[in-house]
């Protein structure tokens, strides 16, 4: 949020004051004395040594509306060229709606085209001037032009007049009724509540929110509303700024503040000791709204001391607080979380009415823009906001800007970096750990990971989860770092992340390498472990390539048994490029052999061919073996096998066959040139021969103890004898391959052996049997993503068909 002090100032030369006065009297009518920069509304004020620099800080930076009332010579006269300086350099910066030209006598002012455009007052009165400027006002809030209109008569009574209220300006307000409806409700006379603290971490909008509530209090309900603030600095689309003169430092300050607001500035020379009991005695008949923002810049002494003073308000009194940091007790709390979708999603369409670049981007990247930014507020309207500066066209475009963004316009360290030093060791840990996950993780994961005890670093979890930083699930066992936290942290911390890092990667390396490559009974164990497993595979990639290839040769059988085809894709086609950056052809070709099987599993044929052709070049670079040479071939033939072209598929099965042949009679290589022999041959519909080699196959993997080989070659016999119509047979051998399967941990082997199953019972009039079977197949098939869908689909509708029939 960007609040501006006031919502229109005037600049003119004094020869024009009795006009500009009368224009600002109407003015003042319909909002405040406070509202509207004019001189003599804040003569105290005025009366400072540094006016020239002052003045021209409170047009660029604390004010909605500037208008300039231009009268010949004006830019020559002493105080009105500085004011124009100011003004022109707001022109200059593309802050056209900020400035409303106005003119006597067809005066003209340089720097300006000689298209620029002017309100002739000539012929004006002051309330038709005023009415103009209260239009330009509406329109630039994306309002209607007649939202203040009609003008109030000196007799009305507005709130203006009658009450103080020197509420900063927000931006349109979006969203947020639970809250707003909590805080009437505590706010209401019967209520005997001092009122709500608004507790957050940055960038959510607590200010605003108080502030909006503030205006929607009931006419009369208070007699003052009055808004101080703590703040030091505030972000706008153009950067930081320092906030001087508008601020209160300390507890003492902020006394003395409200008692200057109430007319009772002598409240202030009091002694300390007595300075609150005689502002709280001077605010009793008052009937004041205090809004007092920002506390956290506070030390905690006075924190505790301010809300002490509040808690002790007189009747009638109320106060609203807002700050980062926790302050008294959690029955007066409020905690604001982001702002909800549809919130934000107005919010940008009225940043949009005046961007035309964000007018382009459709939902979905404004949708993403939300999720991105945690749903902050301030950081949603930072990153639209810098469409059309610098270099960002597009989101994205500003989106990578955020995360590189200067000292000076960072909203990150803006919103975060106040935090830093009150992260306790354990916070800064947890911290650490959670930089490594984009999915909620267990708290056990976590203390691991860091280092930590468990319970220690549930602690850490539950205090950061109260900060807004992290998030947790219902049970708050499992927890996730919000996305800008983690972007932040790992700008702020690196040498945290990455000490993390190492022992993420250290611990992650001992369980793939103790429980992968083909330790089938190990695999529940990795499985188990895998959510903080996989957070280490980029930093594997990044790392030396022996130790990548490695973890890549343990893991690839265990990614196929378990489904995890999109990580054994990725991890494979990552590794492949490593090796190759070092000259390690041999290694390439392996991941890109491994690659290609994921492609066979989903029935894309071409990609197979692909990577076949992929891994044969880099093992001829390598100038690797017949054993090599032979797996290359195999892919081509699994290729031609899911083209359907069969006469291919076998010849380049038997040419495997022989290569595996020449190396051992007996091997595990021999067992798949068999098996995937067969295969082709049974496609083909040469059942007979497919048999014949099925059954050497399966001899040969029993001789060489290949477990795996004994359960796909067994389950492959079983669907064959399910093509002969052998129903009795397809049940008995589907029957024997299902345990064989499922102790191998092959989930596609699993869903394979239960829908032929489920086939071979349903055609023997057992569709009850099979139903549970098909079921099954079905549910593991989908997850997967398998092409054979369609076969356990088929399955399960014939049980279906025929259950309660047999």
């Amino acid at each position: 949020m960007n609040p501006k002090r006031f919502r229109i100032a005037f600049s003119f030369a004094s020869e024009r004051r009795s006009f500009v006065a009368k224009v600002a009297e109407v003015l003042a009518r319909r909002f405040s004395q406070a509202d509207v920069l004019y001189d003599k509304f804040h003569e105290a004020e005025f009366a400072r040594r540094n006016l020239g620099i002052y003045l021209p800080e409170l047009y660029r930076e604390h004010s909605e509306l500037i208008v300039v009332v231009v009268c010949p010579d004006y830019d020559a006269k002493q105080w009105t060229g500085l004011e124009w300086t100011a003004i022109h350099d707001l022109l200059s910066n593309r802050r056209d709606a900020d400035v409303m030209l106005c003119r006597f006598e067809h005066a003209t002012v340089q720097g300006l085209y000689s298209t620029a455009g002017f309100v002739e007052l000539d012929d004006k009165t002051p309330e038709q001037a005023a009415t103009l400027i209260l239009e330009r006002l509406a329109i630039n809030q994306g309002r209607p032009k007649d939202h203040y209109l009609p003008l109030p008569s000196e007799e009305d009574t507005v709130r203006a007049t009658a009450t103080t209220y020197n509420l900063p300006r927000i931006p349109p307000f979006f969203g947020r009724e639970d809250q707003l409806k909590r805080i009437a409700e505590a706010l209401d006379p019967i209520e005997r509540t001092w009122g709500v603290l608004i507790d957050g971490p940055g960038g959510m909008g607590k200010t605003a929110l108080a502030i909006r509530a503030a205006e929607l209090t009931p006419p009369g309900q208070f007699k003052r509303t009055l808004f101080v603030s703590a703040k030091q600095r505030e972000l706008g689309d153009g950067g930081e700024r320092e906030l001087t003169g508008f601020v209160v430092g300390n507890y003492l300050a902020m006394l003395n503040e409200i008692a200057g607001l109430i007319g009772q500035p002598e409240i202030a020379k009091s002694a300390e000791t007595d300075r609150a009991r005689l502002l709280l005695a001077a605010l009793a008949p008052e009937r004041v709204l205090l809004i007092l923002d920002n506390l956290e810049s506070f030390s905690k002494e006075d924190r505790g001391q301010l809300f002490n003073f509040v808690r002790r308000l007189p009747p009638g009194c109320k106060a609203l607080l807002t700050s980062r940091l926790r302050i008294g007790d959690s029955g007066d709390l409020l905690v604001l979380e982001k702002l909800d979708q549809s919130a934000a999603l107005e919010c940008l369409e009225e940043i949009a009415r005046h961007n035309p670049l964000l007018r382009k981007t459709a939902e979905l990247d404004r949708i993403r823009l939300y999720e991105r930014t945690d749903g902050r507020p301030l950081v949603l309207r930072w990153v639209a906001g810098q469409l059309g500066r610098g270099r960002c066209r597009t989101l994205d475009d500003a989106l990578r800007f955020l995360h590189s963004a200067p000292d000076n316009n960072d909203p990150l360290e803006f919103i975060f970096g106040d935090l830093l030093d009150d992260f306790s060791p354990q916070e800064t840990r947890v911290l650490g750990a959670l930089t490594y996950f984009s999915l909620p993780v267990e708290v056990k994961f976590i203390a691991q990971l860091a280092d930590l005890a468990e319970l220690d670093a549930e602690d850490a979890l539950k205090t950061l989860a109260n900060r807004s930083l992290v998030q947790p699930d219902q049970e708050e066992r499992r927890f996730t770092l919000l996305p800008m936290v983690a972007v932040f942290f790992r700008r702020a911390r690196p040498e945290v992340v990455a000490e993390t890092g190492i022992r993420l990667e250290n611990r992650a390396y001992a369980l793939i390498v103790e429980n992968g490559y083909r330790k089938h009974e190990r695999f529940p164990v990795l499985d188990a472990a895998w959510p903080t497993v996989a957070p280490a595979l980029p930093l594997f990639l990044a790392g030396p390539n022996e130790r990548l290839q490695r973890v890549c040769a343990a893991l690839q059988h265990f990614l196929d048994f378990t489904g995890r085809w999109d990580e054994r894709l990725s991890l494979s086609e990552q590794a492949e490029a490593r090796a190759v950056a070092v000259g390690d052809h041999k290694n390439a070709g392996w991941r890109a052999y491994n690659a290609g099987w994921v492609p066979y599993l989903r029935n894309q044929a071409d990609a197979v061919l692909a990577w076949a052709d992929r891994a044969a070049a880099h093992w001829q670079t390598a100038h690797a073996g017949a054993r090599e040479r032979a797996f290359a071939i195999q892919l081509r033939g699994i290729a031609h096998q899911l083209k359907k072209d069969y006469p291919a598929a076998v010849a380049a099965f038997r040419e495997v066959l022989e290569l595996h042949r020449s190396l051992s009679a007996r091997s595990v290589g021999v067992a798949i040139a068999l098996n995937d022999l067969a295969d082709a041959e049974q496609d083909s519909g040469d059942f007979a021969a497919a048999e014949r080699d099925y059954r050497e196959a399966l001899q040969v993997a029993r001789e060489v103890n290949y477990a795996e080989g004994v359960a796909f070659i067994t389950g492959n016999l079983a669907e064959l004898a399910l093509e002969r119509e052998d129903w009795p047979s397809a049940e008995t051998l589907a029957r024997e391959a299902l345990p064989l399967s499922e102790n191998v941990g092959r989930q596609e082997l699993v869903s394979h052996d239960c829908w032929v199953l489920a086939k071979a019972l349903a055609r023997q009039g057992k569709a009850d049997q099979g139903l549970p079977h098909a079921r099954r197949a079905v549910d593991i098939i989908t997850r997967l993503g398998s092409p054979d869908l369609e076969d356990a689909r088929a399955a399960l509708r014939e049980c279906e068909e025929k259950q309660g029939g047999s």
